[in-house]
């Protein structure tokens, strides 16, 4: 076990062992933060938890909230071009959970829906109405999409109990993650209801060079352009002067 997760561990075996029990449910992650570098290839976090009464136990992981449009693909003429569309308002960037126990095992629908425990429980509101069904195929897209590229999970992680009370669960976030403040809501269930929770804030962020990059293209595209095209210039021709010289 590493050192940090060693030391969560540690923390939350206090917890319990130490006689107060000020409430049900206690949780944390191994680190706050995922610093995104030039060579970012993905982050593993781990939420370390203990409870003082039997359940069990969901997580749920959601980026932070943003628009996203799905457009439905018509074909006029024989050519393939963008038709109807829908935007939903505050969808969550990210989405990923974890349980002890299959979701429906241990949540009522009610429950789920509720809580938005699931991916087909992600809260989706679209900006305008839409008639049934047509409404449930955009939704259907737009979970389709971003599952895809591995920014929606629909397979539930596992959560661990370490022991009676001591609980752990494994995160990876992708590459492509997007920046911003995450929540991480645990939940405690028991007889199909959520009955204490506990949500922690991650912020994923760009650090270093990466983020000069990033804010140079997205703020002085001109300087970007030009800077990109001065470097593509200098490899080329520090190219063609090594071959000469071969």
């Amino acid at each position: 076990m590493k050192a940090a997760n060693l030391g969560a561990f540690l923390v939350m075996t206090a917890l319990v062992s130490g006689g107060t029990k000020a409430q049900n449910l206690t949780a944390d992650l191994s680190s706050h933060v995922i610093g995104i570098t030039t060579g970012f290839v993905g982050a593993n976090l781990v939420l370390f938890g203990s409870t003082d009464k039997a359940g069990d136990i969901a997580v749920i992981v959601r980026g932070p909230p943003t628009d996203m449009t799905v457009r439905r693909k018509e074909k006029i003429l024989g050519v393939w071009i963008n038709g109807s569309s829908a935007v939903f308002h505050d969808a969550p960037s990210f989405y990923a959970a974890a349980a002890s126990r299959p979701l429906t095992d241990i949540a009522s629908p009610e429950s789920q829906a509720r809580h938005g425990l699931g991916l087909e429980n992600v809260k989706l509101q679209a900006t305008r109405q839409i008639p049934e069904p047509r409404l449930s195929e955009f939704r259907a897209a737009l979970l389709a999409n971003e599952e895809k590229i591995d920014l929606y999970r629909a397979e539930v992680a596992p959560v661990t109990f370490l022991g009676e009370h001591l609980f752990r669960a494994d995160m990876f976030f992708p590459a492509n993650v997007p920046t911003g403040s995450y929540s991480v809501e645990v939940d405690l269930l028991s007889g199909g209801e959520v009955v204490s929770a506990q949500t922690t804030t991650l912020i994923v962020s760009r650090i270093g060079f990466s983020n000069g990059v990033f804010v140079v293209a997205h703020r002085h595209a001109s300087l970007y352009g030009f800077g990109a095209l001065a470097f593509a210039v200098a490899a080329g021709w520090a190219a063609s002067a090594v071959f000469r010289r071969v």
